[in-house]
């Protein structure tokens, strides 16, 4: 009798442990099916295994480079996918923070490893060519795309657009002014004043972005809600009927996973820049400016009045290179910084009426391409020799 009662027990528990087994190899079928098999864009991810083997196998430098590139893309999507999951189980406070962060992770993870690497004009072209593209080419696209679907005056919320257009009229200011102290000649330490005055107005930026979150998800909330047809604010949640797709321990593993393959790819694809520009005769200006913001702006899916969340990763640069030893400043030289301003006054005249069409999305999509015209055939390097003789006379 007490053999029969221990043998029911045994096989109980061990039907219990299968059972357990079973359940979490569904759970993590699921999981790698939603995450993995749900998009299209994933169909790149072989490029990303095709980059390691050609670094081992050979010293192709221009082909890891262009097969990290593609790569790192589906990455970058689904970084994006993961913590806008693991937003959903946070609020929105938290959840735009979350979505603050990460969704510039992929270009902060190619700026550390190139300023570790002492790359650090390849860090200021890139963050350039990030905002450049986010301004010109995402936004180009959004408007561009809506109305030609729509075929009509697509509204979006004006009070938004203005505070953006502040903080990167804010943050053109602090690329301009050590910029201009650089060929005036005007230091009063020569060499160590430019890059002090960098380090203090990267502290400023980000105390600035700082109390933009504050302001943006607490203080001012109301600003930032949609506008229906009618440009009538739409309560939150009114047609919100999304759900989580994915659990709040799945999401962070998958931020984990995706990132430390972010990161493995970004230094496959650091080391090769330099390498790619000489092998293929492409200014390392159009690679930096260019190629590399196209990773994640490719498949950036924010809204298109938040491009300047973007302009935060320069500061940020600035005081993780002032951390680690490197001499990152805020010149980013006469010919980029002059782009930067064209562009940023180009969007702010096409924000103000509050209102988009397709005409607008072409001129700022034809105004990329001038630009990206212009990067190809920009010798960075010639910017060190205008100095020079601008202290000769």
């Amino acid at each position: 009798m007490s053999f029969s009662h221990h043998s029911e027990s045994g096989s109980s528990s061990g039907g219990s442990r299968v059972s357990s087994i079973k359940t979490l190899i569904y759970v993590v079928y699921k999981s790698i099916r939603t995450v993995v098999f749900s998009n299209k864009l994933n169909l790149l991810l072989p490029f990303g295994l095709a980059a390691i083997l050609v670094q081992e196998l050979t010293d192709q430098s221009a082909w890891v480079f262009f097969l990290s590139l593609v790569g790192i893309a589906p990455l970058a999507e689904r970084l994006g996918y993961a913590t806008e999951q693991l937003a959903f189980y946070t609020g929105p406070t938290v959840g735009g923070l979350l979505n603050a962060t990460f969704g510039n992770a992929t270009e902060l993870i190619i700026s550390i490893f190139a300023l570790k690497s002492g790359l650090i004009r390849i860090v200021q072209l890139s963050l350039l060519g990030s905002i450049l593209s986010n301004l010109l080419l995402v936004l180009g696209c959004a408007f561009f795309c809506g109305g030609l679907v729509l075929q009509k005056e697509q509204l979006f919320n004006k009070a938004t657009a203005v505070v953006n257009s502040r903080l990167l009229l804010m943050a053109v200011m602090g690329l301009l002014l050590p910029t201009d102290l650089h060929y005036t000649q005007t230091e009063v330490y020569f060499g160590k004043s430019e890059l002090d005055l960098s380090r203090f107005s990267s502290c400023i930026m980000l105390v600035t972005y700082a109390a933009y979150l504050f302001f943006q998800l607490k203080s001012q909330s109301n600003l930032y809600v949609s506008l229906n047809e009618e440009g009538i604010q739409i309560e939150e949640g009114a047609d919100d009927d999304e759900a989580p797709q994915i659990s709040k321990w799945e999401s962070l593993i998958w931020l984990l996973v995706i990132t430390t393959c972010v990161s493995i790819l970004s230094e496959y694809l650091v080391d090769t820049i330099e390498g790619t520009s000489i092998a293929l005769n492409i200014p390392l200006t159009f690679i930096s400016v260019i190629l590399l913001p196209l990773v994640g702006n490719a498949v950036d899916h924010a809204s298109a009045i938040t491009f300047a969340m973007k302009d935060k990763l320069i500061p940020f640069s600035v005081v993780l290179g002032w951390i680690i030893g490197q001499a990152m400043d805020l010149n980013f030289q006469l010919f980029e910084t002059t782009t930067l301003v064209i562009s940023v006054l180009v969007v702010a005249l096409m924000l103000q009426e509050g209102t988009s069409h397709y005409f607008k999305g072409l001129i700022l999509l034809l105004c990329y391409l001038i630009v990206a015209a212009s990067f190809f055939v920009h010798d960075s390097s010639a910017g060190g020799h205008a100095s020079n003789v601008v202290c000769l006379i």
